[in-house]
């Protein structure tokens, strides 16, 4: 009989892709956080030029070239007031190697872990694959993640607790208030507070802060990408920053499993991080007109839906068999049970697509939604 590792046989294939994969070629994918935009030139560049010269053909650093460490640490000190030693970096092949990282290193067989739920599918999943017991913490009526709850949750086994902001799948951002409190339940508490802040520049209303920034101790590890800020989903190029200490146990396991991240892409990441901003500033201003053009388009429905203050998504409750009748007619949205059983009764809409297709998937909600009531 062939037998399977307990932690692989917890993990299941991502909701996300199931729905997708189900929905054929032509339908109109609003399931996928995946934005519409190109590269920035002046990153794609910067890797051919690395090709060309012969400088992307070996391994680099296990932590990731000195002058893109340089790059990440310059981003934190303009963008989160944080001072981080390139030192404390590791450039890994995107947030979700990052991720995968710090369950590893933190988390031994049966330890609980604390996650949003509604949450991001990889935190359950990555948590199994390290041996743990992921808890979920349910979400206030805003979608954000009480840090009362979360304390609350904590036990003598308790080694980690994340915390996305803005939030996959919500759209929701965490107060600074918030992040002062989780910051502080970290150093108090001897746990982890695993910041996942990939969508920290696509921010509408509210103020980004890092619970980084409020930490007194070490226990604050944050990890962030080049994928959605930059429109580099597929280059694979993320980081984790954290105290030396963490990140000397977390660059064991990179070793083996990464040994560096891809050198043409490293090389893309530098010019992003340190070139013009321009792109970013574009993205996020159209993100925020489409963001209102769904909730316009939600409301006329008679679907309530709290507001998103980042990312690219929506989740808004649904009646019984609305997510079925929308994938019928052709839109790919994604069951908020996906997501973990908070998310019962919502449905993820990604509106990382031009505005054109955008309405028309709208108005097939619409359709969909008359259908099921």
């Amino acid at each position: 009989m062939t037998r399977f590792a307990r932690r692989v046989e917890q993990v299941s294939i991502s909701g996300i892709r199931e729905v997708f994969e189900a929905a054929g070629e032509d339908a109109i994918n609003l399931g996928l956080g995946q934005p519409d935009f190109p590269t920035p030139t002046h990153a794609r560049r910067a890797a051919v030029e690395a090709i060309e010269a012969g400088e992307a053909d070996a391994y680099t650093s296990n932590r990731g070239t000195e002058s893109l460490r340089a790059a990440i640490a310059d981003k934190h000190a303009r963008d989160n007031d944080l001072a981080v030693d390139p030192e404390n970096v590791i450039a890994t092949a995107g947030g979700s190697e990052a991720l995968h990282l710090a369950m590893e290193a933190h988390v031994d067989p049966g330890d609980e872990v604390l996650v949003p739920d509604p949450g991001f599918v990889a935190y359950e999943a990555l948590t199994h694959v390290a041996g743990g017991e992921p808890v979920p913490i349910e979400l206030r009526d805003d979608l954000t993640l009480d840090p009362a709850a979360v304390e609350a949750a904590i036990t003598e086994d308790t080694a980690v607790f994340v915390v996305n902001s803005p939030g996959n799948p919500t759209g929701a951002v965490q107060s600074p208030a918030d992040m002062r409190e989780f910051a502080r339940i970290a150093d108090e508490h001897d746990v982890v507070c695993l910041s996942d802040e990939v969508y920290e520049r696509m921010l509408f209303d509210g103020e980004h802060r890092s619970p980084a920034e409020f930490a007194t101790g070490d226990g604050v590890i944050v990890v962030n990408a080049c994928s959605k800020t930059y429109s580099m989903t597929g280059w694979r190029l993320g980081w984790v920053t954290a105290a030396e200490e963490r990140i000397e146990r977390m660059l064991r396991v990179h070793q083996y499993i990464q040994a560096c991240a891809s050198a043409p892409a490293q090389y893309a990441a530098e010019a992003a991080l340190s070139g013009p901003q321009a792109p970013v500033a574009e993205m996020r201003e159209t993100f925020e007109r489409r963001r209102d053009i769904v909730l316009d388009g939600l409301e006329s429905m008679g679907l309530t839906c709290p507001r998103p203050q980042g990312a690219f998504y929506a989740m808004p409750a649904v009646p019984e068999g609305w997510v079925e009748a929308v994938l019928d007619r052709g839109v790919v949205v994604v069951p908020g049970e996906a997501f973990g059983a908070g998310g019962a009764g919502h449905a993820r809409i990604s509106y990382a697509t031009d505005t054109e297709t955008l309405r028309e998937a709208l108005d097939v909600m619409a359709e969909a939604t008359a259908a099921v009531r």
